[in-house]
């Protein structure tokens, strides 16, 4: 079974890097900085940095799902991919068939390859055989 994960889209397009996360580093120079340039005669209580606290939590926290989710959602893609090798495929058009030899999974689908070097975008109207 030849399944392979290209980083890039199904398309050849060019994918932009991603935010870096923000840390619990960064979020304490955030509230050093703002502890250092509060209003004197108006300081901040301190349940207010307590609540950005918990709230910069929860966003690290969902954070942390989504990319545990990704990885659960990239595990299922390929195994499933690597279930086309060797059955016969047709695209959507109808134009192309034959017997996929390699499956390249990519950010955005999967694309099998056929014996015959030709490629196939797997997505709806597809006929799997």
């Amino acid at each position: 079974m030849n399944v392979s994960t290209v980083t890039g889209t199904a398309q050849d397009q060019t994918s932009t890097a991603a935010p870096q996360a923000v840390d619990y580093q960064s979020f304490l120079k955030l509230l050093v900085a703002e502890m250092k340039n509060q209003d004197p005669t108006s300081p901040m209580e301190s349940t207010d940095y307590v609540a950005q606290l918990a709230s910069f939590s929860q966003v690290e926290q969902s954070v942390q799902i989504n990319d545990k989710l990704e990885q659960i959602l990239a595990a299922s893609s390929l195994s499933q991919a690597g279930s086309l090798v060797g059955r016969e495929i047709t695209s959507a058009d109808g134009t192309v068939t034959g017997i996929v030899s390699e499956v390249k999974l990519y950010s955005d689908g999967v694309v099998a390859k056929l014996e015959g070097g030709q490629e196939v975008i797997v997505g709806p109207g597809v006929v799997i055989r």
